[in-house]
Parts: structure tokens; C-alpha cells; sequence
């Protein structure tokens, strides 16, 4: 049996084909934006493999779901005259009310906030906060691509609220650890 191919050779002009029919440039906003969306999963992915505290890598394996959901929206354009759009995953809508619920049972425990802290910590830790950044990243890329696109409602809201649960994350993988969080001193 012969192994498929990885490489098609049908980028190599510089162009990307979009789910549902049709070719952009790769500089396209919204190849921009999905490929963002993409690099987070993929730091998501890493991050799991750092973080101790089984509470967040349950809730992060969901959130890596959801990712691909939101890439798959994120690839598709609007339909046009003459094409269908395809089947698409359905949006997690839900998880961002979630992610409010994760956050407040997280913080519940956790020393209040009385500045900034520095990102770092725990290897696990540092992990998210590397994929909040991320995250606020592919946020923008997002946000601007709605503003010369169509883009459905819900994926800013999802993007704007795990990267709010990443910081919490972080802060209570922290504590898991012992690991004490830096404040920041100007």
C-alpha cells in the first residue's frame, strides 16, 4: 500500500483553494485569519503538553475542537450564485458561556489580582500565556476580516473569551504547581 501524498503542488503559484470552491491569494484576510486560527491550535496542542493540571487539559482538548470548527467557518466564503455552501461543522456557540462558568470556578480559588503579572511561571503556565497571545493575535486577524467580510457571529466572542480563560489557565496551573506568579513593577 502506498502512502498518500502530502504535497499537491497546486500552492506553489501562491494561491489557496477555500473550502466550498474557489482559489485566493495566501495573503487573503481570511486565509490570514483561519491560518492564525490554525497556529493557535497548534500552540494549544503544544501547551497540553506542559500543563500538569488535569482541569485545564480536559477544557483545552474541547477548545482545540472548537478550533477546527472555527477554521472550517473561517475557510469558507459566503456562497455565490451557482455554488453551495458545504457542510459545515457547527459553530460552539455554547462554549463561550462555558468558558465564563471555567473561569469563575478557576478564579474562585485562586489569590485576587492586585497588578499585572509577568507571563511566566511553570512551564505549563508560560505555555498559555505564550497561546494567549496567540490568541489575541488571530483575534485581530479575525476582527479585521469581518470588517471587509463576512464572518459569523460568535468566532470574535470565542476568540475574545479564551484568551480571557488562557490568562486564568495559566494563573491556576500556577497555583497547581506552586509555582509563584511575578508581579509586574513599573
Amino acid at each position: 500500500m502506498t502512502a498518500s501524498r502530502i504535497y499537491t503542488r497546486t500552492g506553489d503559484d501562491g494561491n489557496t483553494a477555500l473550502f466550498g470552491g474557489g482559489r485566493t491569494s495566501k495573503a487573503d484576510a481570511r486565509v490570514d485569519a483561519y491560518g492564525e486560527v490554525d497556529e493557535l491550535n497548534a500552540v494549544l496542542g503544544w501547551a497540553l503538553t506542559q500543563v500538569q493540571d488535569a482541569w485545564i487539559r480536559e477544557r483545552m482538548v474541547l477548545l482545540q475542537q472548537d478550533l477546527f470548527a472555527i477554521g472550517a467557518h473561517l475557510a469558507t466564503p459566503p456562497a455565490r450564485p451557482g455554488r453551495r455552501t458545504p457542510v459545515l461543522p457547527p459553530l460552539p456557540l455554547e462554549r463561550s458561556a462555558a468558558m465564563e462558568e471555567w473561569m469563575d470556578e478557576a478564579s474562585a480559588a485562586l489569590p485576587e489580582l492586585r497588578s499585572f503579572i509577568l507571563p511566566g511561571g511553570a512551564p505549563g503556565a508560560a505555555a498559555l500565556h505564550l497561546a494567549r497571545t496567540v490568541c489575541r493575535r488571530a483575534e485581530r486577524r479575525v476582527v479585521a476580516l469581518a470588517e471587509t467580510d463576512v464572518v459569523e457571529a460568535g468566532i470574535v466572542t470565542h476568540l475574545n473569551r479564551l484568551s480571557d480563560f488562557l490568562f486564568i489557565a495559566a494563573r491556576r496551573e500556577n497555583a497547581a504547581v506552586g509555582a509563584p506568579e511575578t508581579p509586574w513593577n513599573p
